[in-house]
């Protein structure tokens, strides 16, 4: 059993190296081209696809819509009995076809054109094939060219066809979709990422479009997390220490900000109390907190992400960090207390 597993990986895995060769030689026009499409789409991509090619169009759908390209996924069927309402001018439908024949996508394709939409097609018949440039020819002799016949019907209408075909299926009776639907999900995957990087998509257009889940949380601003106004801890230099105690000790994080006007310019945290009463005794008591404060603290920003704040804290066993703006005006305190949510504690 473990070789039937290991042959069907390497079956796909071949699938996926042929087609990756296709992009980037005789498809690479044909891929460029669906880029710019969607990229110029001022409406949605109108992702469609029926049975094992529909779940993929669904994922495809999926991944375009996280990763900043509105889009959606329509059931051919649906579509035809009134859903295709929901494609209007502006948009560019994505087809996924195996066999480039789906009746129920052929139905769509005079009322896309009516409506001028663009189509994208991913089909498994051969767009482009392998032609020899002398007889006996090796790999090394042939070259890949668009293909002049035999196109199915969805490839040959569509404004760009991209050739998804696959040498064999995965399948030990060559019927079930595997391969086939592998090497859709990778160029879906392909032509989602390149939209993404086209449109200049940061780790911050990705979390404002993930707030749910274990990664909204990941991904979460210091912003969200921090203690602020009233409930953050604040001193002034002049300030001796048995208010600056009392101050920590009423806000229960365990620090305080030492500020000149709204200015930080210095921290106190229980270990720094500590260590002065091991070392001064009661005369801390004495003390100011500008006397007594850890000048230029580490501080954070509040555009930063609470994986970032965990990792400083990490590296610098701290507990606390200061949110400050550019101009080290102090906005609020972060604790670590405060990242258990977030669940990467």
């Amino acid at each position: 059993m473990k070789h039937i597993g290991e042959n069907v990986v390497r079956i796909e895995a071949e699938a996926l190296r042929a087609l990756a060769d296709r992009i980037a030689g005789p498809m690479a026009a044909a891929f460029d081209r669906a880029v710019e499409l969607i990229y110029g789409c001022a409406g949605r991509v109108v992702v469609t696809g029926m049975g094992k090619s529909g779940i993929i169009a669904r994922k495809i759908a999926a991944t375009l819509s996280s990763t900043g390209t509105p889009a959606l996924f329509m059931h051919p069927v649906d579509a035809v009995h009134g859903d295709l309402g929901m494609v209007v001018r502006g948009d560019v439908v994505l087809a996924l076809s195996a066999s480039g024949e789906t009746e129920e996508i052929l139905r769509l394709l005079a009322t896309l054109k009516r409506l001028q939409v663009p189509l994208i097609s991913m089909t498994g018949d051969p767009v482009f094939e392998r032609a020899e440039k002398a007889a006996g020819g090796s790999p090394a002799t042939t070259q890949t060219t668009p293909a002049t016949s035999k196109m199915s019907t969805l490839a040959d209408a569509a404004d760009v066809a991209l050739d998804c075909s696959v040498a064999q299926e995965a399948c030990g009776l060559g019927l079930a979709p595997t391969a086939s639907t592998t090497a859709m999900l990778a160029l879906g995957d392909g032509l989602a990422m390149a939209l993404a990087e086209k449109r200049g998509f940061k780790e911050e257009d990705f979390a404002n479009l993930h707030p749910g889940g274990k990664l909204g949380k990941r991904l979460a601003k210091v912003e969200s997390l921090m203690h602020r106004g009233e409930a953050v801890p604040q001193v002034a230099p002049q300030t001796k220490m048995p208010d600056v105690i009392y101050e920590m000790s009423r806000k229960k994080l365990g620090v305080t900000a030492v500020v000149d006007g709204k200015k930080l310019v210095g921290v106190i945290s229980d270990g720094d109390l500590r260590r002065l009463l091991e070392k001064r005794g009661k005369d801390v008591l004495d003390l100011t907190a500008g006397e007594c404060m850890t000048a230029k603290p580490r501080t954070i920003t509040a555009n930063e992400f609470a994986a970032t704040a965990l990792a400083l804290m990490e590296e610098k066993k701290i507990t606390s960090l200061v949110v400050v703006d550019g101009s080290d005006t102090l906005l609020g305190i972060l604790h670590l207390h405060d990242l258990w949510g977030t669940e990467m504690i």
